[in-house]
């Protein structure tokens, strides 16, 4: 395999790997990518900067704007009561989130619309920066314009600037998945310093705010939003590097990093002062070991290497698929409460059926009692306005551990 290959697998399983690849496999062109429930008081407008009538602020070449406020939020944050049961937090998130027209960003909009829910969105930088400017792209321990995923097609940026708009006017968060996407070799994320990842963050940034600049295009909204304010977290590629980040991470300010692999269904805490919120080991059906909440992960287990598996086969992936998902939200339910976070690419692998998987999943979460589909962003927002202790004490329940009594006796333990 290269660097595009599969590198992640379950948890557990002696033939199964530490980390996860998000590389781009098999897309058409050969670089495709990678609310409070109740809360989020209707849709916004998909128009070139926020609502009819609303003040917009270009912002350095007219990229991005100040829009104001971010419709569609939940209301503030307020602490749990005592004895009060914690909410099921489930956070939906997409690494790369480019669109290469095969309808995946829309599609997965649309779906959290009908189900009041807010996702995060990890742009990949180079998503929109065409492939004629790669030369601006300095990946640290690359050559110039390197990347280990595809740039995409014109159109596609264009295409991936709508639905980035879209999504932040929807209510959903815009975090970052960096740029080249490198996984393996002497040029691998694992092995960058704090230095080398302030450059990448850096890069990314740029590309997001100067796109109109690095395209030329006069004819394009620019996107609703500051994005250096509006970053506050992110996902490293391939799940390598974190403990470099992290440094970078806090100086930045950023309030949370999603790039931890082979984490549990506990609550979460803080690394170096920012929020450590990685990928799940959970329940996978037909098996005794774990595997990580990623799409990735999944066919990992199943396809092995190749993302066109027998077709046969893909009725039985899917529904393994969609039970672990449904396994992984249960656990936690019914138990600790802990929060539950779902990794995903807009990707077509083995017939698109871990899409179908993440629908289905989603389906079978929205609507149930103290169930909240949420952002990162919105999650931290929660986590920092409760009382550290509280926190503290749901710290002490481990996978699949109910509080015993009740969560009303629960919290009044000492």
């Amino acid at each position: 395999m290269n660097r595009r290959g599969l590198l992640g697998a379950g948890l557990g399983a002696a033939a199964a790997l530490t980390m996860t690849g998000c590389g781009s496999l098999g897309s058409s062109d050969g670089g495709g990518p990678e609310p409070e429930k109740g809360g989020k008081g209707g849709k916004g407008t998909h128009g070139s900067g926020g609502s009819s009538g609303k003040h917009v602020r270009l912002i350095g070449d007219g990229s991005t704007a100040d829009t104001g406020k971010q419709p569609n939020q939940p209301a503030a944050p307020v602490r749990l009561e005592p004895g009060q049961t914690p909410p099921q937090f489930v956070i939906f998130s997409w690494d790369g989130a480019g669109e290469v027209g095969n309808g995946l960003f829309p599609r997965f909009l649309e779906l959290a619309e009908e189900h009041d829910a807010a996702m995060t969105f990890f742009l990949s930088g180079l998503y929109v920066l065409p492939e004629s400017k790669k030369s601006l792209y300095r990946p640290p321990n690359n050559p110039r314009g390197a990347s280990d995923i595809g740039y995409l097609s014109d159109d596609h940026v264009k295409q991936t600037l709508k639905y980035v708009r879209q999504a932040w006017l929807d209510g959903h968060e815009i975090g970052t998945h960096f740029n080249g996407h490198f996984c393996g070799g002497s040029g691998s994320v694992g092995d960058w310093t704090p230095a080398q990842w302030q450059s990448e963050i850096d890069q990314a940034v740029s590309f997001v705010t100067e796109w109109r600049t690095n395209t030329g295009w006069e004819d394009v909204d620019p996107l609703p939003f500051d994005y250096r304010k509006e970053l506050v977290g992110g996902r490293t590629p391939c799940l390598l590097g974190q403990d470099n980040l992290l440094p970078t991470a806090k100086q930045l300010g950023w309030r949370y990093d999603a790039s931890s692999p082979g984490g549990t269904q506990m609550w979460p805490e803080k690394r170096q002062g920012v929020w450590d919120l990685p990928l799940q080991g959970i329940p996978f059906p037909g098996h005794t070991f774990e595997v990580l909440s990623m799409d990735y992960n999944i066919l990992a287990n199943q396809s092995k290497n190749s993302t066109n598996g027998m077709p046969s086969r893909y009725p039985g992936w899917r529904t393994q698929a969609t039970g672990s998902y449904v396994a992984g939200f249960d656990r936690a339910y019914e138990t600790n409460r802990a929060p539950f976070y779902i990794g995903n690419h807009f990707e077509e692998w083995n017939g698109g059926i871990y899409m179908d998987a993440v629908e289905d999943a989603l389906k079978h979460i929205a609507g149930k009692p103290d169930v909240r589909l949420v952002s990162f962003r919105q999650f931290v927002d929660w986590l920092d306005a409760q009382d550290p202790a509280v926190l503290a004490k749901l710290r002490t329940l481990q996978v699949g551990q109910a509080p015993e009594g009740g969560w009303n006796t629960f919290f009044k333990q000492a």
